[in-house]
């Protein structure tokens, strides 16, 4: 095969034949390579769809447990279900700093989302959770000093004006779209975070074995502070909280870390967005909870807001002239 020389690689010129070997070697890898990516959008799509289930089953638990409470034992549960890949490792205290960083803005994420649900419906909490992609771009202007585009502070407009509708306005907005509110702004916060400690090649399972059971300590230790009674009263509460360790937070977590190696985050970032689809769907049927045409209304603008959020990251200008969507 003719060829040109560049350094030590042997670049193929233009139009140059090449082997069949080759070709049938290529073909052979790119048909994993696809089903890695189908296995990759469903386990995203489980993703969604479980942490949309959370919500309605968090709330019908809550009778029966102290909202702190469940969140305390939750993440204790998923953290010993950790333990034994964490005994693995030979410096099982590697990324505690970080984890404690985390930790700190996933213990507000958690108890603000829990208690929030006190006060507001399941749907509410959904949609209003999902506002964390609106929350980003703030966030990275504070702290990296890059300014929202116009397509940002359009999508910004829409999720505003969904939660006007979604909480029924200034009059209707309650202590648990506040809370919720607080969730969505330190979600935000703990993403941009984890970006940054995932990209130094941090060990996964250590940076978040240490959150877990940091969430556990600082929710006991609130709950002590509290007075809040420590018992779990019914079986049904229990597997409430045994569904949630192991589903919602565990294989979630890692099932989305492992999906993205095989998904653009443009992608990924689209069907996240149906997290507070799944909430509400789930809240309307298996919950019970009153169908309002006006807070259906408030939840597609917040997903607008979201899809427009997403749209907003890509580069159309380099686009159009690389026929490519970059991030």
């Amino acid at each position: 095969m003719a060829s040109v020389k560049s350094g030590t690689e042997s670049i193929p010129k233009f139009g140059a034949s090449r082997p069949r070997r080759a070709i049938k070697y290529n073909l052979a890898m790119s048909e994993p390579s696809r089903r890695s990516g189908l296995w990759s959008d469903i386990g995203l799509f489980y993703c969604a769809a479980i942490w949309g289930s959370t919500f309605i089953v968090t709330k019908g638990a809550l009778d029966s447990v102290d909202p702190v409470v469940m969140v305390g034992i939750r993440f204790v549960i998923s953290a010993a279900l950790l333990l034994p890949w964490v005994l693995k490792r030979r410096n099982r205290t590697r990324h505690m700093a970080e984890g404690f960083l985390l930790a700190v803005f996933l213990s507000s994420l958690y108890l603000t989302q829990t208690c929030g649900l006190v006060y507001t419906t399941a749907s509410n909490s959904g949609f209003i959770t999902g506002l964390f992609i609106i929350f980003i771009p703030v966030f990275m202007f504070l702290f990296r000093r890059e300014k929202p585009t116009g397509l940002q502070g359009l999508s910004a407009l829409l999720a505003i004006a969904g939660m006007w509708l979604l909480t029924g306005g200034a009059r209707g907005f309650n202590a648990g779209d506040a809370l919720t509110l607080v969730a969505a702004a330190s979600y935000s916060v703990h993403l941009i975070i984890t970006d940054k400690y995932v990209k130094a090649s941090a060990d996964a399972v250590l940076l978040v074995f240490h959150q877990f059971w940091m969430v556990g300590a600082v929710s006991f230790a609130l709950a002590l502070l509290r007075g809040a009674p420590l018992s779990v009263a019914g079986v049904n509460a229990w597997g409430v909280i045994i569904f949630l360790a192991v589903f919602p937070t565990l294989t979630a977590f890692f099932i989305q870390m492992l999906a993205q190696r095989h998904s653009e985050p443009f992608k990924v970032g689209i069907i996240f967005t149906l997290e507070p689809v799944f909430a509400a769907l789930f809240a309307w049927t298996l919950g019970g909870e009153e169908f309002l045409w006006s807070k259906a209304g408030g939840g597609l603008l917040i997903v607008s807001g979201m899809l427009l959020g997403e749209l907003a990251k890509l580069d159309f200008r380099r686009a159009a002239k690389k026929e490519v969507l970059p991030l």
